[in-house]
This record gives C-alpha cells, structure tokens and sequence, in this order.
C-alpha cells in the first residue's frame, strides 16, 4: 500500500456526511395510510388552518382597539388641556379681581383691616372652591 493511499480523506467534511436522507415521517405516513386515515388528516389540516385564520382576526382586531383606545385618550386629553385652561383663566381673572379689591378696600377703609380681612376672605374662599372643583375633575379624569 503506498503512502498516498492511505492519508486518502475525502474532500470536504461536507461530502463525507452527505448520505441520502431518509424520507420525512409525513410522506411514509401518507403512502402507507388508508382513505378514513387521509380524510381525518385532510380534516385536522383544515382545523389548523381555521385557527389560524381566527389567531390573525383576533390580531387585527386587538391592534384596531388598541388605535380607537389610543384615539379616544389622545381626545381625551386634549378635552383635559382646554378644561385646564379654561379653569385657569378663570383662576386668574379672579386672582387680578382678588388684588384690585384689595387695593380699593385698602384705600377706601383706611384703617378698618377687619373689613379688608373679610372682603379678602370671602374673595379666597371662592378662588380656592374654584380650584378645588378644577382638581377633583382632573383627579377624576386620571381615575375614571
């Protein structure tokens, strides 16, 4: 036997694992199996593909709520905003009205602080019941 003959390899790694396959499970089954046999397969076939056709309706379904979720929060918000602002011009109309009451109180009664004090009181009141409806409708609206 001569030296080449017996460091004799294959050529590569791949062409000495390459063998025929045997066939698949499913088309020795398939050649073997009777018509009842073929027909529940052909049945079972059908049933999966039902599911997923159903799987791929109730995933556009669930993203189409996602978007009207989505949607219905971005209005929401934004109907949040325009209440905010609205309360908060409201807030601040009384506020200027609360400093030119005192500033007229303030001329006008000299030194009677009581009346100044009760006229401020009664102007706060209202200003921090204004406020206080505003913050339990947002409180509300991040609730509900």
């Amino acid at each position: 036997m001569s030296p080449k003959a017996a460091t004799k390899r294959p050529k590569s790694a791949k062409a000495a694992r390459k063998r025929s396959k045997p066939k698949s499970a499913p088309r020795r089954v398939q050649k073997t199996m009777s018509s009842e046999a073929k027909a529940m397969r052909a049945e079972i076939q059908q049933s999966v593909k039902r599911v997923e056709t159903s799987i791929g309706e109730i995933q556009r379904d669930l993203r189409k709520a996602e978007r009207k979720l989505e949607a219905d929060a971005r209005a929401g918000i934004r109907q949040l905003r325009k209440d905010a602002h609205a309360h908060l011009t409201v807030l601040k109309s009384k506020r200027r009205e609360a400093a030119g009451t005192l500033k007229r109180v303030s001329t006008a009664a000299g030194g009677s602080w009581a009346d100044i004090e009760r006229t401020i009181d009664s102007i706060l009141a209202d200003i921090q019941e204004t406020a206080s409806a505003a913050v339990k409708r947002f409180r509300s609206a991040l609730d509900g």
